[in-house]
């Protein structure tokens, strides 16, 4: 087993990027504060094609020198868009056709491994502040909340890592 080349990735130019097919999925990042933490969305998203990145209430925008160290150029290939509101963005997302689900711990959620994709249907997935999650009132206004299912005695995850496993999820359902 040889490990691969840098050369031999097939990596797409940033031009065959925005030209590609994207992943009908959109990330919602409401009031993120690390800025390592966006520079991983950002990365994630790139690796699996996600159409944009919305970027609400204290979440910092690129260009960003903390955000770019763990983006690697991300920025540069995924669409964002900031916004002071993610009521506002939700309520826009909706009134598009767009499939709006908070990724949070809350009754009634649906567990990432039970949620099924319809077909042709376009998503968006919310993750919240470090400390505080999804707000309650983008929760009420979502069609609807996915959560991970954690067994050990934290149930709480990074939100990168949070943001990778649903993403990850979403990507092989909906190919």
């Amino acid at each position: 087993m040889r490990k691969l080349e840098n050369s031999e990735l097939n990596r797409m130019s940033i031009d065959d990027f925005k030209e590609a097919s994207k992943t009908p999925l959109i990330i919602v990042l409401d009031d993120i504060r690390s800025l390592n933490n966006i520079g991983s969305v950002f990365r994630t998203s790139d690796a699996f094609l996600i159409e944009k990145i919305f970027l609400c209430g204290i979440t910092a925008t690129p260009p960003n020198k903390e955000i770019h160290k763990t983006a690697l150029g991300a920025t540069e290939t995924v669409a964002w868009e900031h916004s002071e509101n993610v009521l506002e963005v939700i309520e826009e997302l909706k009134s598009e056709g767009i499939k709006v689900f908070a990724i949070e711990q809350v009754e009634s959620s649906v567990f990432l491994q039970n949620f099924e994709i319809e077909k042709n249907q376009k998503y968006a997935l919310v993750f919240g502040n470090e400390v505080f999650g999804v707000s309650q009132r983008a929760v009420e206004i979502s069609d609807g909340t996915i959560e991970i299912p954690q067994l050990g005695t934290k149930h709480s995850l990074n939100i990168a890592v949070s943001a990778g496993i649903v993403i990850w999820d979403f990507f092989k359902k909906m190919r």
